[in-house]
């Protein structure tokens, strides 16, 4: 962190976001984290937490604050005593902004998301160990679902058994919140808004997601409870290519938009590239959408050490939708796919 600091110029940050000093610390339950580029880092917790990190936090320093405190003044009259003319800061409310720049006059204050995100977006051994493992517990919860899945079941009895068994599987709850849409629902990407029994002919999507040490998973699959419709049996063929031609020429330096083109001409030119309404994929890892993103407009580069998804899609309004994902692992030739279950449209 303090490289990339130097290297924009910064003589301090500022970080708010939980999940960003959770990945710097190990703990998700301080109030601020001021890092300095040439001296100690401070993590500002409140005294309910205060013996917490005092026990899990390793290698900064631990301000007690009480309640009633000025958190801004104390992180202010700290930030002036280290001399920090440059200060950059991942989030910060409006409010909080303009205080601060009330009292460092002599410090200029820069929002620097992507100091992060660098580091954030390439994964080391220590996080691919803990993704792994959130992908085996999620490749187990769909193994689950698709014995589970009958006819007369609701959209809400399926998710909470897929998500019981998760946990029991040692998923620290989910990345978010299950999706089991079914009929006409499965044309809505992120669900069904109200719950319904399932019925033989259904396309059923089912996106789910374990957590593990932190990290996230998230797969797709999609199924139909008996015979196929010809037009279901297409789109779900059309699908299930359009990930495998991205998959196919996935690989480090690679540029996001050019996967994501790849599975959308396949879609295209079966006819149903208006129905593939969000973009291919997203990154993973505390979150379980990061940078960087897969969409016709992104302007990011692949690299070795970033986890996305590739997730297409097609979705028709009345009729249903199909989506297969899986979370895959970049590497500077190919991929690895992390998540494991059968790709497998007809289940009964």
């Amino acid at each position: 962190m303090r490289k990339n600091l130097r290297r924009e110029g910064l003589d301090g940050y500022v970080v708010s976001n939980r999940t960003n000093m959770l990945y710097l610390t190990g703990f998700q339950d301080g109030s601020r984290l001021l890092i300095s580029a040439d001296g100690e880092h401070i993590l500002y917790v409140y005294n309910v937490n205060y013996e917490a990190a005092e026990d899990l936090v390793k290698g900064c320093r631990i301000e007690r604050v009480d309640y009633g405190d000025d958190l801004e003044q104390m992180l202010a009259c700290r930030i002036e005593a280290l001399g920090l003319k440059s200060l950059g800061f991942d989030v910060m409310d409006a409010q909080t902004y303009i205080k601060m720049k009330e009292r460092l006059k002599g410090t200029e204050l820069k929002p620097a998301r992507e100091a992060m995100w660098a580091l954030r977006k390439i994964k080391g051994e220590d996080e691919l160990n803990l993704m792994r493992k959130a992908a085996e517990i999620t490749s187990m919860g769909m193994k689950k679902a698709l014995e589970i899945v009958e006819e007369g079941a609701t959209q809400r009895e399926i998710a909470a058994e897929i998500d019981y068994e998760m946990r029991r599987l040692g998923s620290e709850g989910t990345a978010f919140e299950t999706i089991v849409a079914s009929g006409p629902h499965s044309a809505y990407p992120h669900g069904g808004y109200v719950d319904r029994k399932l019925k033989r002919g259904d396309l059923i999507v089912i996106d789910i997601g374990a957590r593990y040490g932190g990290y996230c998973s998230d797969m797709t699959r999609t199924i139909t409870l008996g015979e196929a419709s010809p037009k279901k049996i297409e789109i779900y063929e059309t699908v299930k290519k359009a990930q495998k031609d991205a998959l196919k020429v996935m690989r480090g330096g690679m540029e996001a938009r050019e996967v994501d083109n790849e599975a959308r001409k396949t879609i295209v030119k079966r006819g149903y590239g208006e129905r593939f309404v969000h973009g291919l994929g997203h990154g993973v890892g505390l979150e379980v959408h990061e940078p960087p993103a897969l969409n016709p407009k992104s302007r990011e580069t692949l690299e070795p050490g970033n986890v996305v998804t590739v997730e297409p899609g097609i979705y028709i309004t009345g009729f249903g939708g199909v989506r297969i994902e899986d979370t895959v692992l970049v590497l500077r030739e190919g991929v690895e796919v992390l998540t494991k279950a059968p790709y497998q449209l007809v289940l009964k």
